[in-house]
């Protein structure tokens, strides 16, 4: 992506709207523009105190501001997976990130060996997405997390979506995995691969430092194994997996092609 879930996101738009989100959810309000989003703090930092989060992280949420990047980015997003798997493939780089993901492969062999005894995941489909999401770290992207996944949880759009990734995000802050001016990519995702906040404190794996290759690597591989993929199976027969992590269809074929590939080589 750098796109905005890494799993699935559910369109929830009217029952945020007419605000019926329930238990620790029930937002005070959501907002369509950056007007109320001062105003819908309070709310939401009583709700992230409830849900443990700590003084570092509330204090992360009272500086945040609302990201009229991350909304613009978001309003166009479906427009980025639209098309053929061949016209993605081209906008996206798909022969490039092949061909250094062949010698990224040979480079970081024992890496790359560890994690596949380790999870079971094949190099292939972790070179797919890590080229795919940040040209291999090289774009992990300039946004404040904070403030972005901030904006999405008390956006209309997807509230329920994104209010648990919110709270994650500060409680990464009170771990000191991320502070209150970390950057990422516009919908708040971390690191080399791209995890949004709860996935990091779900599947990330040693220090939790997804700006660190190796870390990011294998906690993708651990977030694949979790979603189901088969050890010695293709990228292809694995492609359940590879939709925990994104849910366009062209995505997931893109990926595929690039890993079996790769893995070919």
């Amino acid at each position: 992506m750098a796109f905005l879930a890494k799993g699935r996101i559910l369109a929830a738009a009217v029952v945020a709207v007419l605000g019926l989100a329930t238990g620790a959810q029930a937002a005070a309000s959501c907002g369509s523009t950056g007007a109320g989003f001062d105003a819908w703090k309070p709310g939401f930092a009583a709700q992230a105190k409830s849900e443990g989060v700590g003084a570092k992280g509330l204090a992360a949420l009272a500086g945040a501001t609302y990201a009229t990047k991350t909304i613009s980015v978001d309003r166009g997003i479906h427009k980025a997976f639209s098309g053929s798997v061949d016209a993605f493939m081209k906008r996206r780089g798909g022969a490039a990130i092949i061909s250094k993901g062949r010698s990224l492969k040979k480079a970081n062999a024992a890496l790359f060996s560890q994690i596949e005894s380790n999870y079971g995941v094949s190099p292939g489909v972790l070179l797919a997405i890590w080229g795919m999401e940040t040209g291999f770290g090289s774009s992990m992207g300039n946004q404040n997390t904070v403030s972005a996944i901030l904006t999405l949880a008390y956006d209309c759009r997807r509230p329920e979506f994104f209010h648990p990734h919110a709270i994650a995000a500060l409680k990464l802050v009170d771990r000191g995995a991320l502070t209150a001016s970390s950057v990422g990519a516009a919908h708040g995702e971390i690191g080399h691969t791209q995890f949004l906040p709860g996935n990091v404190l779900k599947y990330g794996v040693g220090s939790g430092n997804l700006r660190d290759k190796a870390t990011a690597l294998a906690s993708t591989a651990n977030f694949l194994k979790a979603h189901g993929w088969r050890r010695g199976a293709s990228a292809a027969d694995n492609v359940g997996a590879i939709a925990g992590w994104n849910d366009a269809n062209v995505y997931q074929q893109a990926i595929v092609r690039i890993a079996t590939a790769i893995d070919a080589d």
